[in-house]
């Protein structure tokens, strides 16, 4: 039998694709993660943060091709307020022009939201009706309000933060009220300045309001903060006052961290961020999802650290289980494929060169019963041209699918993550060439609840 190792680490790439990430935790255990997909509203849930890009997935909404709400649909969140679920996300018209995004809101009753239609409450906006995205709600002493990145006029000149009271989760009864302009060097040094990606978490009597800076396109890309205090008047500006330095930036390899959202481990010991990343340096918009734990400072800000290392591992979400690791060297390789030493590898050795059409590499995984397990590939893909990536993939000598890996550059390492029903005892699972050229550093295997 292949050897394995029962681990507590994963390596910090929970989604290989993806930007604008938002996971909400629910009372019954369950991670609802969305992300911009573009055209739709797409939601997933997982019984694990690491597990949220193989959990299960539905489209919850889709653009009708018409109207203000047609396209680029960007940064959806979920949220659960007054006993509904409310997604809130930015369209615009069917031209694609920028200038014409606006925030809209969708709505479910049913306790499950994978359950019935999200029907839709139209266009969340104040009296100005001004570019919006980005949108997010606050609840404060009984009070909701509702936080965005918006122009000020009807030019793009510079993203704004501004804050405005809400009578119900869809409609916003008071002005607008802004509570941050890029004003500082590290906000303005991409064109045009930008404040967005506004995210609350609540510790004490401290609200904090996270928030991304510069550009999004660039590798300046990073988080500041800015706070108030849970008795203060929210919608008067001087009741928030933002830091003068980023908190959160590219460190470690990693490049334009930003859009992050906030969450808890799996039994709620401890606080964890999931955030976007650039795949690789300059990368712009093509960007990886990925999640680390934070801690605290005294005055009750949260203390994010810096971007952990893509190649140092962390120690899993509290409450998740141990995954068993599986070396693709110790797999059986044939008609090509072979081990060679790389540092950023975990145990120092990757496998490569699964380059012909009968090249394969076969895991023997062990599993103590039958069941549904996520099983997390490391691989990279520096195919030329930066194309996507495939290998096929078997299960206990079953049909194939195709998995991609998604290009980010040789020991630039990414996860793809799978759901898949094995059985007690060995399973085989048989990797073997797609399109293009991607390796395989290991495999991790946990069930799936």
């Amino acid at each position: 039998a292949q050897p394995f190792t029962s681990v507590n680490t994963f390596y910090n790439v929970i989604a290989q694709d993806g930007a604008d990430p938002f996971i909400y935790k629910h009372t019954n255990g369950w991670y609802y993660f969305t992300k911009t997909t573009g055209g739709n509203v797409r939601l997933w849930r997982s019984h694990t943060l690491t597990g949220v890009d193989a959990g299960e997935s539905k489209v919850v909404w889709t653009s009708k091709n018409t109207g203000a709400s047609c396209k680029d649909i960007w940064a959806p969140e979920i949220h659960f307020l007054n006993q509904k679920w409310y997604i809130y996300f930015a369209a615009t018209t069917c031209d694609g022009n920028n200038a014409n995004h606006r925030m809209f809101v969708i709505e479910n009753s049913n306790a499950d939201p994978f359950q019935d239609k999200f029907s839709e409450k139209g266009k969340i906006s104040d009296l100005t009706n001004k570019w919006a995205i980005d949108g997010t709600v606050l609840e404060n002493k009984g009070q909701m309000y509702f936080l965005w990145s918006g122009w000020e006029g009807n030019t793009n000149v510079r993203q704004i933060l501004y804050i405005a009271h809400m009578l119900n989760p869809w409609t916003i009864d008071s002005q607008r009220v802004e509570i941050s302009r890029p004003s500082y060097s590290w906000e303005t040094n991409q064109n045009p300045h930008v404040n967005e990606g506004p995210q609350v978490i609540v510790r004490s009597n401290v609200i904090s309001l996270v928030y991304s800076a510069s550009g999004s396109w660039s590798n300046s890309y990073l988080l500041g903060l800015i706070t108030a205090r849970t008795d203060s008047d929210l919608l008067k500006p001087l009741s928030w006052s933002k830091r003068s330095y980023p908190i959160f930036q590219s460190a470690n390899g990693l490049f334009g961290p930003g859009h992050q959202s906030f969450t808890k481990s799996k039994d709620n010991r401890e606080d964890w961020m999931i955030y976007h990343t650039a795949r690789y340096s300059g990368s712009g918009w093509t960007r990886n999802i990925r999640a680390q734990p934070f801690t605290w400072n005294a005055d009750n800000t949260p203390n994010l650290g810096t971007p952990r290392s893509p190649n140092s591992q962390i120690k899993v979400p509290s409450g998740e289980p141990n995954r068993d690791r599986y070396e693709a060297e110790a797999a059986v390789l044939k008609n090509g494929p072979y081990s060679r030493s790389e540092v950023s590898a975990s145990n120092g050795l990757k496998v490569g060169h699964i380059d012909n059409s009968d090249s394969s590499v076969e895991f023997s995984v062990q599993c103590s019963k039958a069941g549904w397990y996520i099983v997390i590939v490391r691989t990279g893909n520096g195919s030329s041209g930066n194309a996507l990536a495939s290998h096929k993939l078997s299960v206990n000598n079953g049909g194939t699918s195709e998995v991609f890996t998604v290009y980010s550059g040789w020991n630039n390492w990414g996860s793809l993550t799978l759901r898949l029903k094995l059985n007690a005892g060995t399973n085989t699972l048989k990797v073997t060439k797609g399109q293009n050229f991607a390796e395989i550093d290991c495999l991790d295997v946990f069930i799936d609840q």
